[in-house]
């Protein structure tokens, strides 16, 4: 057997020349495998049945072998015209735990850990091991943990496995005791650090954790320094630089910035550039600044907000809105410009529906105030998904757009929603003195099979009262949103044994209704409602007041019909916003 290529470790990849004369493959002979199938190799490699091998074809495969990391060796031998191939595959990991930490999840911490590949299952790469510690520490770094240390311990078994169990001391978190704000002469260290999230110890530290510093926070804050002094006039203002230092035990950090806070500057001049679409004086009431005003950077960002929106209303989905300011250093002024591209105007090609495995799509497209067909409005699409999750039917609700490929004036949205529970089922048991034993039941189900439809049904139980209500509506029994509901109501009372001092008698009542609501606007609806209900009462001589017996004698039967009527103009919080 000759052999024609030697191990290659995978940190160097080496591509030594071989001494090989080229032969064709006859066959291809795997050895070595245990859990991973020799098809998981064949479809790694480049080389075949027929194929004529040479020197850089075999290093080519011995690579492609090794980037799969299934393997911590790779040979290729000969055996006559047979390829022979021998690996060694990697240990696979068969238990991953992690102990010691409190401050962190377990499942936070191993969800780090899949991200870089070690997970129960998976293939054991000893090079990780060092990634694991660096993932571990740099969670517990961004907690203000600085002097945690991670020890991993891998554990070979039988069967080309590993266990691997992280020990995790946690130690102390690292606490503010300074932070300086170097090169700040306009306001007062108080005013400048009030929105900060971190900052020194003080009587809420125990609960708002302010003292633990932590990289995100120190940076989120340099960038609110940022804003405080552009916001108010200093258009020019630069931070020089920021310092931490912590101490040898890594217990007190010291956070040091240093700030060039620049002059004060007023708007000299605005102008609006570009494609306008629109006349300028209705984008002019969309500029929040004018001549004289002290720079502010947050009302220039929002008047480029205001315009896009203004676009985005009326088609023009991917407008662009840049603002420049032109600082004048002599005369401590700002000349804004604001130049906009609106883009394509673009249409709504199609509205997709996911995760609404229970719900139907006409009852979310019923909802949906962007219409397939007509122009893309971002308002319309804000108010779709506010009435989508006020429907109360969902979790949460998203709605993405996306260009439709070949067109530069047509979008699909997207609408994801991750559904939940809009029904309940109650039982309740009570006690009363003169009703006794109290039972009730009810179920109601606000999205019936999927329709939207609401339905409810509901019954008491007690000594003397008998009682079943059941109600059904469909908010939207036409296409424009008229909707229709009706209830039914059945309650039987039997006072008669309730003893002696009660008045004796008994009564059956019988009520239906209906109600019917008319969409008048977006937002408010016309409703009317009209039901009938009967009312029959039992007396008992001797027993029954008179003065209910004479007024049942005067009526010539005992049954008392009554109509009921409504009319009212509902304004439907639902479609506000």
């Amino acid at each position: 057997m000759k052999r024609i290529a030697a191990l290659i470790l995978l940190a160097s990849l080496s591509t030594s020349v071989f001494a090989l004369e080229p032969f064709v493959v006859s066959d291809i002979r795997i050895e070595g495998l245990s859990r991973i199938s020799a098809g998981t190799v064949f479809n790694y490699l480049s080389i075949n049945k027929g194929d004529r091998l040479t020197n850089e074809e075999a290093q080519q495969a011995i690579r492609a072998l090794y980037n799969t990391k299934f393997f911590s060796d790779v040979e290729l031998e000969r055996d006559g015209d047979i390829l022979v191939i021998k690996v060694v595959e990697r240990p696979s990991i068969a238990k991953l735990t992690i102990r010691g930490n409190s401050d962190i999840k377990t499942d936070d911490l191993k969800k780090g850990l899949k991200e870089i590949g070690l997970t129960e299952g998976e293939t054991f790469d000893r090079l990780a091991i060092d990634r694991v510690q660096q993932e571990l520490i740099r969670q517990y770094y961004n907690r203000g943990k600085y002097n945690v240390s991670v020890i991993p311990h891998v554990i070979e078994l039988d069967r080309n496995r590993v266990s691997i169990d992280i020990e995790i001391r946690e130690g102390k978190v690292a606490k503010l005791k300074e932070v300086n704000i170097v090169g700040n002469t306009a306001f007062s260290d108080k005013e400048i650090e009030k929105g900060f999230e971190s900052g020194t110890t003080n009587w809420l530290s125990w609960y708002s954790k302010n003292d633990q510093y932590s990289q995100d926070k120190l940076s989120g804050d340099l960038k609110k320094l940022q804003s405080y002094y552009m916001n108010r006039g200093y258009a020019d203002f630069g931070l020089d630089s920021s310092q931490v230092t912590i101490s040898p035990d890594k217990r007190a950090m010291y956070i040091t910035a240093d700030v060039v806070q620049g002059d004060i500057y007023r708007i000299s001049d605005t102008h609006l550039l570009g494609q306008l679409i629109l006349p300028e004086e209705t984008l002019r009431k969309l500029v929040f600044v004018k001549n004289g005003d002290l720079f502010n950077r947050a009302a220039i960002e929002a008047t480029s907000d205001s315009i896009k929106a203004l676009l985005a209303n009326i088609g023009y989905a991917f407008a662009k809105v840049n603002s420049v300011p032109k600082l004048d250093r002599d005369k401590h002024t700002a000349d804004i410009t604001w130049y906009i591209q609106p883009g394509p105007r673009v249409y709504v090609r199609r509205v997709i529906f996911q995760g609404n495995t229970r719900t139907e799509d006409d009852v979310l497209r019923r909802d949906m105030r962007q219409l397939e067909g007509a122009w893309y409005s971002q308002a319309a699409i804000d108010r779709s998904k506010i009435r989508l999750q006020q429907l109360g039917f969902f979790k949460t609700v998203t709605i993405d757009k996306q260009v439709v490929p070949g067109s530069d004036d047509e979008v699909d949205l997207t609408v994801k929603v991750e559904e939940q529970s809009a029904g309940s089922l109650t039982f309740g048991v009570g006690y009363s003195q003169y009703s006794g034993i109290i039972l009730s039941s009810s179920v109601s189900e606000n999205n019936f099979l999927g329709t939207g439809d609401r339905f409810s049904i509901g019954a008491e139980r007690s000594d003397y009262l008998t009682q079943i209500n059941a109600c059904f509506s469909n908010p939207y029994l036409t296409d424009n949103g008229i909707g229709i509901g009706y209830n039914a109501t059945f309650s039987r009372a039997d006072y008669s044994d309730l003893g002696s001092q009660y008045a004796s008698y008994s009564n059956s009542t019988k009520s239906f209704s209906t109600t019917l609501g008319i969409p008048v606007t977006d937002f408010d609806r016309l409703s009317g409602s009209l039901g009938i209900g009967s009312t029959k009462i039992n007396t008992y001589a001797g027993y029954t007041p008179q003065p209910l017996i004479d007024y049942i004698n005067a009526l010539g039967h005992e049954t008392i019909h009554t109509w009921t009527g409504s009319l009212s103009w509902v304004h439907d919080t639902r479609n506000s916003y």
